[in-house]
Parts: structure tokens; C-alpha cells; sequence
């Protein structure tokens, strides 16, 4: 028993029982689970182990991750949105708690549509934080049941970044240490085809 907690831990899900009428409990097969699903959203251009080390260590406290692509991206992207999806499935294929899906539009209605409750960040550097900190905020104004975590990476994984990524990969880098290896072909192709 967990202290009498009616919301008691169940493995990696939360029991909610259901009180009758004489208060006491009902754990019948009806009983809901609640699943605790994350979504991860970037433009993962492309996926770095340092965004493999977030998702993996977030898998410690959701049941569930998505890793959103986004397509509405500002930025001018070196692979389509496709290739990013394909790419994060091949670096996370070990991983059956881990969805991969492109998104459009604001994320927290993509959030609603996937019943998602917690948005993973990832910073890298405290110059990442005021521009986190102010969509935490609208994020927050637009769906107040959302919720923001930050995680920083490990250190061996702080200093990779997909530009960076990018760049070695142009000028023939060894990206071994930097990127999944089905990600480094990819890398190796699209330059040669330049």
C-alpha cells in the first residue's frame, strides 16, 4: 500500500480507482490507466545523440514519447521532413515506447490531438533559456494544462548541435561520437550529391 494514496503507483502507470457509493474502493477492469505521454518537438535536421540522450533519459518518467518533427520550420532544412522522420526511427528503433510523427500548425493543438500533457526541452546553454522560457509561457496561455520540462544534456552530449553536426559533416568530419550511424550515412550522401 502506498500510504493510502488512492492514486498509487502501479509499475509505470497510475492506478485511479473509482470510490462506490460506500466509499470504498472499486478496482474493477474498467478502472482508466493513465498513460503519461510526452511529445519532444524540434526540426531534428538532423537527429545528434544529444537529442537521442534526451528522449532516452525523458523515457524514465513518461510512458510514452513523440517526437515531433516540425514542418512549419523558419529554418531551411538539409533533409525533408520525411527523411527526418525515417532518421529518428532508425536512431530510437530499439525503443517501442518512442512514436516519430511530423506536425503542422501550433504544437499544443498537436498536443490535444495526441493527449499529450508535458512538452520536453532541451537546453543546451543559458542563452537557450529566455527564448524557452517565453514559449513555455504562451504555451502555458494557449493550453493551461500543458506543461513544460527542461532537461539539460549529459555532458558528454552538450556541446553537439545540428549545426554544428552539419558543418563537420560538409567538410568530411568523422561524425561517429556525433550522430547515429544510419544518420551519418545519410549525412555522407546528401553532401556527396552537392
Amino acid at each position: 500500500m502506498n500510504g493510502g494514496d488512492p492514486h498509487r503507483s502501479c509499475g509505470s502507470m497510475y492506478f485511479q480507482p473509482r470510490w462506490n457509493q460506500s466509499s470504498t474502493l472499486d478496482p474493477s477492469p474498467s478502472t482508466p490507466l493513465q498513460v503519461r505521454t510526452a511529445i519532444y518537438a524540434g526540426s531534428f535536421d538532423p537527429i545528434t545523440r544529444g537529442h537521442e540522450d534526451l528522449i532516452r533519459r525523458s523515457l524514465e518518467f513518461v510512458d510514452r514519447l513523440i517526437v515531433a518533427v516540425a514542418t512549419n520550420s523558419s529554418k531551411q532544412p538539409l533533409f525533408t521532413v520525411e527523411e527526418r522522420v525515417a532518421l529518428i526511427q532508425a536512431a530510437t528503433a530499439d525503443e517501442p515506447r518512442v512514436d516519430v510523427k511530423s506536425f503542422g500548425g501550433l504544437l499544443v493543438d498537436f498536443a490535444a490531438r495526441e493527449h499529450a500533457n508535458l512538452l520536453i526541452r532541451g537546453l543546451r546553454a543559458v542563452s537557450d533559456f529566455e527564448y524557452e522560457y517565453q514559449m513555455a509561457l504562451m504555451n502555458r496561455h494557449l493550453s493551461p494544462k500543458l506543461e513544460t520540462v527542461y532537461m539539460v544534456p549529459s555532458l558528454d552530449t552538450t556541446y553537439i548541435s545540428a549545426s554544428l553536426v552539419r558543418e563537420i559533416a560538409r567538410y568530411g568530419g568523422n561524425l561517429t561520437s556525433l550522430v547515429h550511424p544510419a544518420v551519418a550515412d545519410a549525412l555522407r550522401a546528401k553532401n556527396a550529391a552537392r
